[in-house]
């Protein structure tokens, strides 16, 4: 089997690469199971939002325009109030919403796209908040708020996709009325749930009272200073394997590049000695000398005869 050697240096970093690459393969099930996480608690919160939304709508029995609506929820979702109110899209723009439970709606709010009618569905998730909003690293001092709006032309509609809810001039305003005391040292925090897995922590604006421009799920939290707690018999044993995964991946990518290297060296080798091998044929066939063996090589050699030396006295003019 003959290798260029040429090709075969160049092919080193190549060959590293894929190395690097078959080592991300094996450790990226780490990094997608916690991708994954991630968009199982969103998904888990936006099935929520689907199915208060359907409750909150049955309470719509003879409704009327901006008159809050208390609905009940399915008897396993015990500790989650909702409430839902219908206003024309023009009244909320020109008027806002003095008091809608915690929310405090201005002037100039506006949705997308536009509708004449809206339903704004209010939601305090109760002991509920950590199950579908956990936040790692802090603590809740309050309930979880929801205000999102639907399209109220259909009020037995379900599965309604939300509208975009903006407040174009002052924001809208939640003023918590459930809220613990933070810790001694610890500073509340406003958070600020988008409807697609986005957080974002801000200051309070004043005494448990948080402000935003768009509809969500919010909260005031602070951070946790409790120790962590030990990791369970079954998180240590995945610990463990995931450690394995890792140390394999990295003793099997130097083992594979220690064989690469070794392929590389025995290519080169093979083409030395190849190359050595033509050269002994060249001199062969193509010169006319007396070929001699030295060691393991064979070397040319030529049969002179060296001029006899003469003394000084033996010259003759």
């Amino acid at each position: 089997m003959n290798f260029d050697t040429r090709a075969s240096v160049p092919l080193l970093p190549s060959l590293a690469m894929l190395l690097v690459f078959i080592c991300l393969l094996l450790v990226s099930p780490l990094l997608v199971q916690s991708f994954d996480a991630n968009a199982s608690s969103t998904s888990a919160a936006r099935a929520l939002d689907a199915l208060l939304q359907d409750y909150a709508y049955r309470a719509f029995v003879r409704p009327r325009t901006g008159v809050p609506y208390d609905a009940r929820v399915p008897s396993n979702f015990t500790g989650i109030s909702i409430t839902a109110m219908r206003l024309r899209s023009g009244s909320l723009r020109t008027r806002g919403v003095r008091m809608y439970k915690e929310f405090e709606i201005p002037i100039g709010v506006v949705e997308r796209p536009y509708v004449e009618r809206l339903v704004l569905v209010y939601q305090n998730l109760g002991n509920w908040s950590l199950r579908y909003y956990s936040l790692p690293n802090y603590t809740y001092l309050a309930p979880v708020l929801g205000l999102l709006a639907y399209d109220a032309s259909n009020l037995s509609a379900t599965n309604l996709p939300e509208l975009d809810l903006r407040a174009s001039g002052d924001p809208i305003k939640i003023k918590f009325s459930d809220v613990r005391l933070a810790p001694n040292g610890s500073l509340p925090k406003c958070v600020w749930f988008d409807l697609h897995g986005l957080v974002k922590l801000s200051n309070l604006t004043s005494a448990n009272e948080c402000s935003t421009i768009q509809q969500g799920h919010f909260s005031i939290v602070t951070e946790s200073i409790a120790p962590p707690s030990p990791p369970t018999r079954s998180e240590g044993k995945e610990s463990n394997r995931r450690t394995w995964i890792i140390v394999a991946s990295v003793v099997g990518g130097v083992a594979l590049l220690a064989f690469l290297g070794f392929l590389v060296l025995w290519a080169r080798k093979c083409k030395r000695r190849k190359k050595m091998q033509e050269m002994e044929k060249a001199a062969e066939v193509g010169e006319a000398l007396h070929m001699t063996s030295v060691g393991d090589t064979k070397a040319p050699s030529a049969t002179v005869t060296r001029t006899q030396p003469t003394l000084e006295n033996e010259y003759v003019p």
